[in-house]
This record gives C-alpha cells, sequence and structure tokens, in this order.
C-alpha cells in the first residue's frame, strides 16, 4: 500500500488527466490503467510462477533486484522532479470520450515495461512457496494490487480534479509531490534489500 500511496509513474498519470481535464476524466482514466495493469500481472504470475517455485537463486535474486529497483526508480524521480512537475501540466488539448479514455489507460497499464519488471521483482516478495500454488499466489497479488491501486489512485484523481487550480497554479507543489514519492521508493527499496541479504547471508 506504501508503494501504491506513493506518487509514482501512475500516480502521476492520473494527476495530470485530473489537472488538464478533471475528476470524471481522471478516474475513468485510473479505471482503465488498473485492468491493464491486472492483465499484465497474470501474464507476469503464469510466466514466473512455475520458475520460482524451482529456483532458490532466483527467488532471492528478484528479491534483491526489487529493492534495488524501488531505490532506482526513487532516485530517477527525486533527479527528474522538476521535468516531471512540467509534464503534468503540458497536456491542454480537450478530453477524449469516456471509452477512448479508459482504453487509453488500459494501454499504459497493460503495455508499461516498468510494471513488468516492478511485478516481476516486488511480488515475490510476498510469496510463500511452503505452501504452494505459487502462480495462484502471484494472480492474487495483481488482483489486490491492482483494486488497491485502482482506490488509491482513484482517490488521487478525486483530489487533483478538485485542486487543479492550486495544483498548476505552482509548479513547486508538484515538485515537492514527485520528490515525497522518490523518496519514499527508496526507503521502500532499502528495506527490502537489507532484510534478503542478511536472511541470503545465513
Amino acid at each position: 500500500m506504501a508503494i501504491i500511496l506513493a506518487p509514482g509513474p501512475s500516480v502521476l498519470f492520473a494527476i495530470a488527466r485530473a489537472i488538464a481535464w478533471g475528476r470524471v476524466a481522471a478516474v475513468i482514466t485510473v479505471a482503465g490503467n488498473a485492468f491493464g495493469m491486472l492483465i499484465l500481472a497474470i501474464f507476469v504470475a503464469v510466466g514466473l510462477g512455475p520458475l520460482l517455485d524451482r529456483s532458490d537463486l532466483l527467488f532471492y535474486s528478484l528479491q534483491i533486484a526489487g529493492g534495488l529497483y524501488l531505490i532506482w526508480m526513487g532516485i530517477d524521480a527525486i533527479r527528474h522532479r522538476v521535468a516531471n512537475a512540467s509534464e503534468m501540466t503540458a497536456v491542454v488539448e480537450a478530453a477524449p470520450a469516456p471509452l477512448k479514455n479508459f482504453w487509453e489507460g488500459f494501454i499504459v497499464g497493460v503495455l508499461n515495461p516498468k510494471a513488468i519488471v516492478f511485478f516481476a521483482a516486488i511480488f515475490p516478495q510476498f510469496v510463500d512457496r511452503s505452501i504452494g500454488n505459487v502462480t495462484l499466489q502471484l494472480i492474487s497479488l495483481g488482483g489486490v494490487f491492482s483494486l488497491l491501486a485502482l482506490l488509491s489512485d482513484g482517490t488521487w484523481a478525486l483530489i487533483a480534479g478538485t485542486a487543479r487550480q492550486w495544483l498548476s497554479g505552482d509548479a513547486r507543489r508538484l515538485t515537492t509531490l514527485r520528490y515525497i514519492g522518490g523518496l519514499v521508493m527508496v526507503v521502500l527499496g532499502i528495506a527490502i534489500v537489507i532484510p534478503v541479504l542478511l536472511d541470503f547471508a545465513t
């Protein structure tokens, strides 16, 4: 939930739509994005689950890679926070029709290469191989993640749509938001890597 709440790419996508087109358009986009991520998570689970069942090395490697990836995402967000803030206020054309809006959100969710890496690296942190059926566990995690993302990103969209003039009126507010999100991801990444390394060493 902390990862979902942190202002990452999906949150920025929702906020950008809310600032440009208001709450309704942003929430529809969020719904499409969450559905796209669910489909992507299922594909990742089906491909990754059997491999995790058989390989201790892959299991630990993906956990460490997941933590390092979060740290990298956080640092990247902090480094590019000013550019991200400018991009969020750059959309000026008319809002698309609801179905097109949903479809655009879906495409962003299902074709996001970062999401593939994210699901493959983060979900194994929460898998219990002792109870078996890793693929089903990964699919369940994908469903939970997508539902939480829908609720969280939808809330961000509603807030940003309500405060769109305030947010777009000063780029420093969006820059600060991106900085906080990056910092959260760095801390979470460190919190993942250190215990895994200690566990692997013992």
